[in-house]
């Protein structure tokens, strides 16, 4: 472009002395129009620009992760006069890693016409994917002149993780909910409020479960077997907060988010009702939420992903627990990420729960043999970045 500007610019000179040396109307002429041309080139540039709007548009605001998914550019141009070449500065990252990545699209813009450029993304982690047009800079047919436009427009997609298989155990423990109102399709349990079966005597079942009613109609034992709540007191804690910015804070957040999935997605699996806990970084507060089926699990999940600020602030699991006192469960499994070991000591001391798990994202086997010291009735669970389900393969909830 510059070099452009100073071979018009010697035009301009040699016009000059044309005009200069020879008196015809020509010459005249010939120096008006090369000097009122660049005139010319930057009031149309110019006009275009201040008329030209840039925006994304995508198919959906969630996409699974290591799927690539369209994203359209749309340069509208709203002037009578056409731009031959345009460039997009296109920048995008995920909110949970400070590594942008950027590339550049050319194309032409018609008058009084809409631009769709598509490209293709696709991210290696779950979370936020930011995708920025840093600037768009349209030139005069001289390519004398450019002028920046489309700055900072942006559009996020949420981006899913992945479930992962868990062979771990449910264990159902005595305590449950007063007046439980939901009940296991498929396994009995001591709940004497609801009858799951009836079925023959066998040596060794309780007198008082025999329906004497209708065992008297039909001449033998009938036994009552009780149901089995499954909307017992289980939690899963997500704790969000960072410990450290650098090359594994993404891939230790996607560890996390998609441990706490999968282990939810293993309690409905087995009919256990649970309670996921995160910090809400849009809300600024604690999010609870009771999970009863996968499609809740999966409302849950997109609304935790969203609920993320690049910031990364999360308050002090200890805020929860401090405020959520009277708490008692069956079960309690906080997931959190290595080096903060203190807040695995509180838990052990101060939550009420038969069954505690701290499932603890590590960056290699060699961390993990440091979060174990000094707990003795808290169940460690390290989890090395990317091996989820060999890590929790004998985990108890």
């Amino acid at each position: 472009m510059v070099i452009t500007k100073i071979l018009f610019l010697l035009l301009i000179i040699i016009c000059i002395f044309f005009y200069i040396l020879y008196i015809w109307d020509f010459s005249l002429i010939l120096m008006i129009i090369f000097l009122a041309l660049p005139v010319v080139m930057f009031a149309t540039t110019f006009i275009t620009k201040k008329l030209t709007t840039t925006e994304f548009a995508v198919q959906a605001k969630t996409t699974p992760k290591n799927t690539s998914f369209p994203v359209q550019l749309c340069i509208t141009n709203n002037s009578i006069f056409p731009v031959g070449k345009a460039e997009a500065h296109i920048e995008y990252y995920n909110i949970f890693n400070n590594q942008i990545n950027e590339f550049e699209l050319l194309f032409p813009l018609q008058a009084k016409n809409t631009q769709r450029v598509t490209f293709q993304l696709s991210s290696k982690y779950c979370g936020i994917l930011k995708i920025r047009s840093a600037y768009i800079n349209i030139y005069d047919p001289l390519r004398m002149f450019r002028f920046r436009t489309g700055k900072n427009i942006t559009v996020e997609i949420a981006v899913m993780p992945e479930i992962h298989e868990v062979n771990g155990s449910v264990s159902y423990t005595d305590r449950e909910i007063e007046e439980s109102s939901m009940f296991s399709e498929n396994t009995a349990g001591d709940d004497p409020s609801e009858v799951f079966d009836l079925r023959d005597y066998v040596m060794g079942d309780k007198l008082n479960r025999i329906h004497w009613k209708l065992s008297s109609k039909k001449d033998d034992l009938i036994v009552k077997d009780y149901s089995m709540p499954v909307d017992v007191p289980c939690m899963l804690f997500l704790n969000l907060k960072c410990y450290e910015d650098s090359e594994y804070t993404l891939p230790v957040f996607d560890t996390l988010v998609e441990t706490l999935i999968s282990l939810s997605q293993f309690l409905i699996e087995n009919e256990r009702i649970h309670t996921i806990v995160y910090y809400n970084a849009k809300m600024r507060e604690f999010t609870e939420t009771d999970i009863t089926s996968p499609e809740v699990l999966a409302e849950t999940v997109r609304n935790l992903i969203l609920s993320m600020n690049d910031n990364l602030f999360c308050e002090p699991p200890e805020k929860y627990f401090q405020i959520n006192q009277s708490i008692a469960l069956s079960s309690f499994t906080f997931i959190t990420s290595a080096p903060d070991t203190a807040i695995l000591h509180y838990i052990e001391e101060n939550i009420d729960s038969d069954i505690r798990n701290a499932v603890v994202v590590v960056k290699s086997p060699d961390d993990a043999l440091n979060i174990c010291s000094g707990l003795t009735e808290l169940n460690a669970v390290p989890v090395v970045i990317g091996r989820i389900t060999s890590s929790v393969r004998d985990i108890e909830l």
